[in-house]
């Protein structure tokens, strides 16, 4: 995702659990990184530090992909499972908002993107706690986009069918013939040319909302 970013111009920080493979995406690149476990407020609030450090200001742009992922039916799904779907995919997304936004609103510019699901606009079995998370960020960005209405600031949500990341890597959806196959699914450059979209419009133009599926 952060490779059509950086093509395009922009200077990129990005953040990930597995520092080996964040280390070795952002030498590739060529852009900054840190290696942090964004599981709590706190984190997300030193992490922020961090990326107002390196970039010497507050970021232009903000894409919240972080995520976790399971699939369990209601009565099956573990409380740790619960909580951390919950906390990745809706808390921390809501937690970079609190830190970023009041800086970019006195800048009278800046980019929220949160990157969602289908699964937030559609039920699909087996699929509870990940459809609470994602549904309550969907909620999120909507209030968002009322709430920053003549600030300059724009929310966006960009809400792909399955896309082939290493979430998936511990389920093997090839081997279950209820889920789309990895072949069938979007790619992760597929999600990122939809965000740098939404980048690109120009300051009065606000895109709140990019759905994409396979054609």
């Amino acid at each position: 995702m952060a490779e059509i970013l950086v093509a395009a111009g922009a200077r990129v920080v990005i953040a990930a659990r597995t520092e080996s493979r964040l280390r070795s995406s952002a030498e590739r690149l060529g852009c900054d990184w840190l290696a942090v476990d964004l599981a709590t407020p706190a984190a997300v609030e030193r992490t922020a530090d961090q990326v107002r450090t390196r970039l010497g200001a507050v970021p232009d742009a903000v894409v919240s992909a972080a995520g976790a992922f399971a699939l369990s039916d209601v009565e099956r799904t573990s409380a740790e499972a619960l909580e951390r779907m919950l906390a990745l995919n809706l808390r921390v997304p809501f937690d970079w908002i609190r830190c970023f936004l009041p800086e970019m609103k006195a800048r009278g510019h800046g980019d929220l993107l949160h990157v969602g699901s289908v699964a937030g606009r559609r039920a699909f079995p087996g699929n509870a706690g990940y459809s609470a998370s994602k549904f309550g960020l969907r909620g999120l960005h909507e209030v968002l986009v009322a709430e920053l209405a003549g600030t300059g600031v724009r929310s966006t949500l960009i809400e792909p069918a399955a896309v082939d990341t290493p979430l998936w890597d511990p389920i093997d959806p090839d081997a279950d013939p209820t889920l789309p196959s990895r072949g069938q699914m979007l790619q992760p450059a597929d999600v990122a040319e939809a965000i740098l979209f939404a980048l690109t419009r120009p300051a009065h133009v606000c895109v709140p909302l990019i759905q994409i599926q396979r054609a």
